[in-house]
């Protein structure tokens, strides 16, 4: 007979405790134990008989010599920017989580990549009906033949049902809903949602069919559930960007099959998600004024090369103590460069209000900004505008110098394909360059004295 007892468990980090504590040893968060009631099966396997032929153990042992290491199976889709962040396609027993603020478009992206795509799709939703679901394909303008839809939340029935079909692959939408019957929990506890994967992650790699799982996200930003759901599955990816702004992102935070520094761009319209194949040209200004306080910067995100416009405005700190403020870049990071330019080039920062915002609501993390980014400061705090086909790719050190960043090449491409005449980038860039080779003009620079020179001379 099955035994039942109760267990407190952390919703933040999953931890288990056999009686109530307010602040968690593991996390040191406050108020974070919540009670379930748990209930353990004579025999382990029998929670997979639902929906398994027979549980045989299928894995055997082998000398680590003896395993074939080939390429693993992918499944190449028509959306280019899903096959980027995977690292070129999906692959075949994969377990792959998205998760993102609610309203962002998880479930868009999901249901189009169900409609578009030339596969038997299993799709699974415990939060919409049949009717909400058959509204937003129609909107989205095309149809799969091979696409299936369940509204369920049992996992055993879902795993049923997907071993009686055998689709191409399974999405479930979304991991918090579904429950197992098992557990004599609520649908989106730390118990539920950790079964619950456990058995998608079984069912994906006996079956070689990947599996999409959407999940919810905490005020914090965090996936919710336990951190295990993440160290379950195969890839982690985060479906991001600003409701004020049409564009998502999608960036991957995870990935055992390949890079996690690849990020896809969607523009978000009536129709659906749109790939966005050139970000740079969406992300840069339109307006013709010459106006102060900006500059464009040659950024590397993953593989791919963007041009980002930087924005500042510096004004008169009217309060005591100077404003800071950064939309899209990290806060610390901008009072470093504001220290570093009031030390080395004896600029009055510190008597101002700053204000930081990178164009199109997008966050970036490559140093190389760094120039960029104290060419609007000082354009902004002098009044005067930056040339629109001028760009910048360098990295401020400490000492004021301009360092050197990676994959140089590729930026002043973008920027010679994009029309740009100049680029400022250090001298310690240059060695191997060819400027013949490009159109624009290569300058190089070594400390921030020699872009005050060049630039606001």
């Amino acid at each position: 007979m099955a035994k039942v007892k109760t267990i407190f468990y952390c919703s933040n980090c999953g931890v288990s405790s056999p009686k109530w504590v307010g602040k968690c040893q593991s996390c040191n968060e406050w108020n974070t134990y919540h009670e379930e009631v748990v209930t353990k099966e004579t025999k382990q396997e029998s929670k997979n008989k639902a929906w398994k032929d027979n549980g045989e153990d299928r894995a055997r042992l082998q000398k680590l010599s003896e395993v074939q290491a080939g390429n693993n199976q992918r499944l190449v889709t028509h959306d280019q920017e899903i096959n980027r962040v995977l690292g070129g396609g999906i692959v075949l027993g994969s377990l792959i989580l998205i998760g993102g603020q609610p309203g962002i478009g998880k479930s868009t992206l999901l249901l189009q990549l169900t409609t578009h795509i030339n596969k038997k799709v299993l799709y699974i939703s415990g939060e919409e009906s049949e009717e909400q679901i058959k509204m937003r394909a129609d909107r989205l303008g095309k149809s799969n033949p091979e696409s299936y839809i369940y509204t369920e939340t049992n996992i055993v029935k879902i795993l049923k049902q997907a071993k009686k079909l055998q689709p191409d692959i399974l999405i479930i939408d979304s991991i918090q809903t579904v429950s197992s019957p098992f557990i004599e929990s609520t649908p989106g506890t730390v118990s539920q949602v950790r079964e619950c994967t456990g058995e998608l992650q079984r069912f994906a790699k006996e079956t070689k069919i990947p599996v999409f799982i959407i999940g919810h996200i905490t005020k914090e930003g965090n996936i919710a559930g336990p951190k295990l759901l993440e160290h379950i599955v195969d890839v982690v990816l985060q479906f991001e960007g600003d409701q004020n702004y049409s564009y998502r992102i999608i960036r991957t935070l995870k990935n055992r099959f390949g890079s996690t520094d690849e990020i896809g761009i969607y523009e978000m319209q009536v129709s659906g998600l749109r790939e966005v194949s050139n970000p740079s040209e969406l992300l840069l200004s339109q307006t013709e004024e010459q106006l102060s306080g900006s500059a464009v910067s040659a950024t590397i995100e993953g593989l791919r090369p963007m041009l980002i416009e930087t924005q500042a405005l510096v004004t008169p700190a009217i309060y005591g103590t100077p404003q800071r403020s950064a939309t899209g870049f990290d806060l610390r990071r901008l009072s470093m460069l504001l220290a570093v330019l009031e030390k080395r080039c004896g600029l009055p920062f510190g008597q101002n209000d700053v204000f930081l915002n990178i164009a199109g609501g997008i966050k970036v993390s490559d140093p190389s900004i760094d120039l960029a980014i104290i060419s609007s400061l000082i354009s902004s705090l002098e009044d005067i505008y930056i040339d629109k086909k001028i760009c910048f790719a360098g990295e401020v050190g400490l000492s004021g110098e301009i360092r050197a960043v990676s994959r140089i090449e590729q930026r002043i491409q973008e920027a010679d394909r994009l029309g740009f005449e100049q680029i400022f980038i250090s001298k310690y860039n240059s060695k191997g360059l060819n400027p013949s080779n490009y159109k624009l003009e290569i300058k190089t620079v070594v400390k921030i004295e020699d872009i005050l020179e060049s630039v606001f001379s």
